[in-house]
């Protein structure tokens, strides 16, 4: 049988998902949604990235099915009475793929490198007083002061994931990227067989032990049973549908949406959805750089924007996205319109008197492109149409996905190889709160990719997080189980936000 699926994530196929396909085969090949060129998934959120290192990596804890964490390579942890103190011990027999063991050491200096890079972790960093190992499997977090959303940020699912690694490499300055590939995952990376641009290739880690539990999302137990997992690259969707469908390749990871009808009818194909909450599109300006440092253009800008143009644009059938205008998805317990001011209908005429009123003298608008990714292909065309009508000069530079991810890290002015906005998909995942949304820390140089500083924002994040542990106590059981899995399927959105 081969596969297909509009998401399938690189979680799945380590939990054995494909165990029907590697029953009878050696080799499994897939086809993902972008080329891997970086393979440090704490450098960069870049969804590749963070596949890899669900194959090469563990987790200490994990999200299962119903939203509650669960314990990964932990045996268990605990909490004092006083909430400050999380003391947590090790599985015993966790083993990295060059054969040493897994020591607490190694995963302080994860998570300490980890909370350098991520939102999430860098809020959880602001209570934690210390983080030592008290023994070769045994470590404790110590806080400042209490904190609702420890175990949540540590089982954090997606961009960026708190994998482990050796201390030693762990060790590597959080805005450098590691060279050394060694984890203790279910798969070992085959360096020298990796082709960017052609394939990445995956064997089995013949010494990894799955937990005793059944897999339900990124938790139990990780079973493989092929030997290989190739992925195979073919950037044009028809070009990787056809191979599906003559057996070439077993998995498609995403399908574009208007060759799904040549998938759907093929009773070898089996057609999943395992991200029923969709993707969310961000519009993101870099603050560092004329004219986004103007608060005044970046209103302009959201001003010429709209949602349907992008969502016709770039999913075409309104049957697998929906307009919303909550900034933490529609369906979730936190999904709110309240406050109004979001950018749903272009107004062109209020755009170009806002440039008007702030001077703008035409400085161009280097918009960053991505070419090779069927779900952000059209999305800066349609930015360009519009900035443009709304008074914008733009330069929109195209490149492939894995150089933009690359040069959306540089802080050098447009005409030096910086940037002045690019567009970008998150899964929901990423999304649902201020504290996990890297789009929402607005802390100046330690923010996400744009580096907004607004002094505000960071005070509502504070207060969130403050709020969470109110409603937390030491439980970490802070929104409904489920409610984050549950909603409308397949939808895909578009939330633009006020940038001030």
């Amino acid at each position: 049988m081969r596969w297909s699926a509009r998401v399938l994530t690189t979680t799945a196929l380590a939990l054995g998902v494909v165990a029907p396909v590697a029953a009878q085969e050696d080799v499994v090949r897939v086809v993902m949604h972008s080329d891997l060129k970086i393979i440090d998934p704490i450098w960069t959120t870049a969804y590749i990235s963070r596949n890899h290192g669900y194959m090469v990596y563990d987790t200490l804890l994990a999200l299962d099915e119903t939203g509650a964490v669960q314990p990964q390579m932990a045996e268990s942890w605990e909490v004092a009475d006083d909430g400050l103190t999380y003391a947590f011990t090790l599985r015993d027999g966790l083993t990295f793929h060059d054969g040493t063991a897994v020591t607490s050491a190694d995963v302080v200096a994860s998570l300490q490198r980890w909370g350098e890079r991520d939102s999430m972790g860098q809020k959880l960093m602001d209570f934690v007083d210390a983080m030592e190992p008290t023994g070769e499997r045994s470590f404790e977090i110590r806080l400042s002061e209490p904190y609702g959303l420890v175990t949540q940020s540590i089982a954090k699912p997606s961009s960026n994931t708190p994998f482990i690694m050796p201390e030693e490499v762990a060790a590597t300055p959080a805005d450098q990227q590691i060279e050394d590939p060694t984890g203790s995952g279910p798969f070992v990376f085959d360096q020298e067989a990796w082709e960017p641009g052609n394939k990445v290739v995956y064997r089995k880690f013949e010494d990894y032990v799955p937990r005793a539990e059944a897999p339900s999302w990124g938790a139990g137990g990780k079973v493989v049973n092929v030997d290989t997992v190739e992925w195979v690259s073919m950037p044009d969707a028809q070009t990787a549908v056809n191979a599906l469908i003559t057996g070439e390749i077993d998995i498609v990871e995403q399908v574009a949406h208007d060759l799904l009808p040549l998938v759907e009818n093929d009773p070898n194909i089996d057609v999943r959805i395992s991200n029923p909450l969709g993707n969310q599109y961000m519009f993101r300006f870099n603050w560092l750089h004329p004219p986004f440092d103007d608060p005044q253009i970046r209103r302009a800008a959201l001003e010429a924007l709209n949602q349907k143009d992008f969502l016709d644009a770039v999913i075409g059938n309104p049957e697998y996205y929906s307009a919303c205008a909550a900034m933490f998805v529609c369906g979730t317990p936190l999904a709110t319109d309240a406050g109004g001011g979001i950018a749903l209908e272009s107004d062109f005429a209020a755009s170009k008197a806002l440039l008007d009123a702030a001077g703008y003298d035409g400085t161009p608008v280097v918009l960053m492109h991505s070419t090779d990714l069927q779900v952000l292909n059209n999305l800066a065309p349609v930015a360009a149409q519009l900035l443009r009508r709304g008074g914008f000069t733009v330069d929109m530079q195209s490149m492939d996905w894995q150089t933009l991810v690359s040069r959306r890290a540089r802080k050098d002015p447009p005409g030096e190889g910086g940037w002045n906005a690019f567009m970008t998909s998150w899964v929901a995942a990423d999304v649902m709160n201020p504290i996990a949304a890297a789009g929402f820390n607005a802390a100046g140089d330690d923010a996400w990719f744009g580096w907004p500083e607004d002094a505000r924002i960071e005070e509502l994040r504070d207060a969130f997080a403050a709020d969470a542990v109110r409603r937390c106590a030491t439980s970490d059981v802070c929104l409904e189980e489920g409610a984050h899995l549950r909603g409308r399927a397949a939808v895909v959105r578009l939330v633009a936000r006020r940038a001030e």
